[in-house]
């Protein structure tokens, strides 16, 4: 990999990556701090590797009960700082990317209604024209007229419905993007919480 796409990764790991860091209890080892986090990695369809004071987890059709299901992977570490011991983490989530790519999608969705709604208008807007000449009431003929039968009408158009129903619409689109932004804005919040929360609570038990 070039520098360039390097830099390029490491900008957008914020995307689905959440990162944190605490300090262990005071006098808790790298030995008692692993051992303590180990039951949240012994769960269905999670596995894990420790090498020394570093732990590695991925997770597959993890069960909707185990509280780091969002998670698909990651990377724990304790490292030794001068003021003691502090576990840093790396946790990835294909959840949180798509519900971040969902809004872009539909987004696009919603351009390419935009374009089709404005090349379908001109054709339209044609028809509706033939439609008109169509409807044109013809003179009425000297025979009804002696007979005093009422002249035909024009037939009447809701020219606004019609139009809107061949025109469509972006509105779905721009739902369906507002609600996966906010589900993006409120998972990569929410979860970064609640995942510190859990490993502290871990550690402390």
């Amino acid at each position: 990999m070039q520098k360039g796409d390097h830099v390029t990764a490491r900008f957008l790991d914020w995307i689905w990556h959440i990162k944190g860091s605490m300090a262990l209890a005071s006098g808790q080892s790298a030995d008692e701090a692993m051992a303590r986090l180990g039951p949240l990695f012994r769960q269905a369809g999670t596995s894990h590797e420790r090498i020394g004071d570093t732990l590695t987890f991925s997770k597959k059709d993890q069960a909707a009960q185990d509280r780091m299901s969002i998670f698909d992977g990651g990377i724990l570490r304790i490292e030794r700082e001068p003021a003691g011991p502090v576990l840093r983490y790396c946790l990835t989530s294909r959840a949180l990317l798509f519900c971040f790519l969902a809004p872009l999608l539909f987004l696009s969705f919603a351009g390419l209604t935009i374009v089709a709604g404005k090349l379908a208008k001109p054709a339209a807007q044609e028809t509706v024209k033939k439609d008109d000449k169509k409807d044109k009431v013809l003179p009425q003929h000297w025979i009804d007229k002696a007979l005093g039968a009422p002249a035909p009408e024009k037939p009447k158009k809701d020219d606004k419905n019609k139009e809107d129903g061949k025109t469509p619409k972006p509105t779905a689109a721009y739902v369906f993007a507002g609600l996966f932004a906010a589900l993006y804005v409120v998972g990569r919040i929410l979860e970064g919480r609640l995942v510190k929360s859990l490993f502290r609570k871990s550690l402390l038990s």
